[in-house]
C-alpha cells in the first residue's frame, strides 16, 4: 500500500541508509536543487548514510567530482556509483563472459560533449570503429548529437543482422532537459528500440539489482528492511527498488509529473490502474525534502 508522505521528514526514523538518484532529485543537470542540499546535510546530522545510485554514462569519478559544483560535499557519500561505471568495470574486465572475439566496438557517444571520448580511458586494448557493420560490439553512452530515436534504426537493423551485444551504459529513457522543461530521450530508449528489435543488451544500471549490490558493499549491519531509494523514474528507480526488494520513495515533480498534475492521489491511482506498472513505489513526494 503507497502511502503520501509531505517530506523525508516522515520517514526519517524507518530507514538507516537513503540510496539517491541525481536528475530529478538532487538537481537540474545544471546546478543542485537548494531543498536537496538542505535534505544532505540533515540527514549527515540525523548520522543516515547516504549513496548514490546515477543512471549515468559518467564514469565514478567523473560523477563525484562534479558533485562540487553542484553543491554537495562528496564527503558525504558512502558510495557514488553510475551505470556508466559499472558497464565500463564489465567491459574492462570481464567481456570475455560474452565472447572471444570482441575487440571492435561501435561506440555511440555525443562528440559536442567534452566527456565524450573520456570513456575510453583504460579501454585501449579494444579496436573503435566508425561503422557498425565492422564491430563486434556496441557501447551505447549517450546518443549522437541532434538525433531522435527513428534515426537508429538502420544502424540497430544492421546490428541484429550482425547479432551484435551492445553495452547500455545509461539506461534511461528519457531525463528533464531543463532549457524547455520538456523530457528528452536518453540511451536506454535506444537500447529498449534495440531489444524489441531482436537485439541483445547488456544493462547493469538501474533497474538492475546488480547496480545495488555494488552500491551497498561498503555497509556494515547490512539490513534491506533499512534502506530506502529515493528517485523520480518508476522504471528505473522504483522498479529497481523493487528488484533488489527494499522501500522506495517517488519523487513526483520529476519525469512523471505528468502523473500527478491533479494531485498525489490521482497519480497513485493512474499507477495503480496502469497495465504498464505492474509494481509501485513506497511512498510518493513531490520533492526530496526533509
Amino acid at each position: 500500500m503507497s502511502k503520501i508522505i509531505e517530506s523525508i521528514t516522515d520517514i526519517v526514523s524507518l530507514y538507516d541508509v537513503f540510496i539517491l538518484d541525481q536528475w530529478g532529485v538532487m538537481h537540474d543537470g545544471y546546478k543542485g536543487y537548494d531543498h536537496a542540499i538542505n535534505s544532505v546535510e540533515k540527514l549527515i546530522i540525523e548520522n543516515k548514510k547516504l549513496i548514490i545510485i546515477s543512471n549515468s554514462s559518467k564514469r565514478k569519478t567523473s560523477s563525484i567530482s562534479r558533485l562540487k559544483s553542484l553543491g554537495f560535499d562528496k564527503n558525504h557519500f558512502i558510495e557514488v556509483m553510475t551505470s556508466g561505471e559499472m558497464i565500463w568495470q564489465e567491459i574492462e574486465t570481464s567481456i570475455y563472459k560474452y565472447g572471444n572475439d570482441l575487440k571492435n566496438c561501435f561506440h555511440i557517444y555525443d562528440k559536442s560533449k567534452e566527456d565524450g571520448l573520456e570513456f575510453r580511458n583504460g579501454l585501449e586494448k579494444f579496436n573503435f570503429v566508425s561503422k557498425v557493420n565492422d564491430a563486434n560490439f556496441i557501447l551505447a553512452c549517450t546518443p549522437f548529437e541532434n538525433t531522435e530515436p527513428i534515426d537508429y534504426i538502420p544502424i540497430l537493423k544492421d546490428a541484429v543482422d550482425m547479432n551484435l551485444l551492445m553495452f547500455c551504459a545509461n539506461p534511461d529513457f528519457v531525463t528533464i532537459e531543463k532549457n524547455n522543461d520538456k523530457n528528452t530521450y536518453c540511451m536506454g530508449a535506444i537500447a529498449d528500440l534495440y531489444d524489441h528489435m531482436g537485439g541483445r543488451v547488456v544493462i547493469l544500471g538501474k533497474p538492475s539489482k546488480e547496480i545495488y549490490k555494488a552500491s551497498c558493499k561498503k555497509i556494515e549491519d547490512f539490513n534491506k528492511s533499512k534502506i530506502v531509494a529515493i528517485g523520480d523514474s518508476l522504471d528505473h528507480d522504483i522498479l529497481g527498488a523493487n528488484n533488489f526488494n527494499i522501500d522506495s520513495v517517488l519523487i513526483s515533480s520529476g519525469i512523471h509529473k505528468d502523473l500527478f498534475v491533479n494531485g498525489p492521489q490521482i497519480g497513485l491511482n493512474d499507477i495503480k490502474n496502469s497495465k504498464k506498472w505492474n509494481f509501485t513505489p513506497t511512498y510518493v513526494c513531490e520533492n526530496f525534502i526533509t
